[in-house]
């Protein structure tokens, strides 16, 4: 059963956070080239709402991360070990990046209207998110480390 976990926990976070990062990260480039006004603004405002769709869809697959790697920890029996502690803290922190200021900063540039940021005024929001993405990245891959490594772990990592 653990293996089982252990696979799903695995594949979850390949899949979803996989397709978070990438998407994320090109983001930003697409919206700029939507507000710009230069040529292929069209095809690039569709390709950054599609970006904007994969990061929201994936991320409430990304649930799923989590809840399987909670189960695994606990079918090994290594809940109260500081490496996953540290990785679920990790986890909420990454969580908390992406709901609450990446997915929000793709709506705003996505947003049509009057308070939509448009040319020059869409680069700060735009480099922002883009640090955000990179934030909420590095998070990811220390969370990555901290699995294969496991501090007091027995394997020789």
């Amino acid at each position: 059963m653990t293996k089982l976990l252990l696979s799903i926990h695995v594949i979850a976070a390949i899949v979803a956070v996989g397709s978070i990062t990438v998407a994320a990260s090109m983001f930003p480039r697409y919206a700029l080239r939507a507000l710009d006004g230069s040529e292929g603004h069209d095809r690039s405002a569709g390709v950054a709402a599609l970006l904007h769709r994969v990061c929201y869809g994936y991320s409430l697959a990304g649930v799923f991360v989590p809840v399987f790697g909670i189960a695994t920890g606990a079918a090994l029996g290594v809940l109260t070990d500081a490496w996953l502690i540290a990785s679920l803290v990790l986890t909420l922190i990454a969580a908390a990046i992406l709901g609450f200021a990446v997915l929000p900063g793709q709506r705003r540039l996505l947003a049509e209207g009057e308070d939509a940021p448009t040319g020059e005024a869409a680069r700060p929001v735009a480099a922002r998110l883009t640090m955000l993405t990179g934030i909420f990245n590095l998070v990811w891959a220390v969370v990555v480390v901290l699995m294969i490594v496991r501090p007091g772990s027995t394997t020789g990592a």
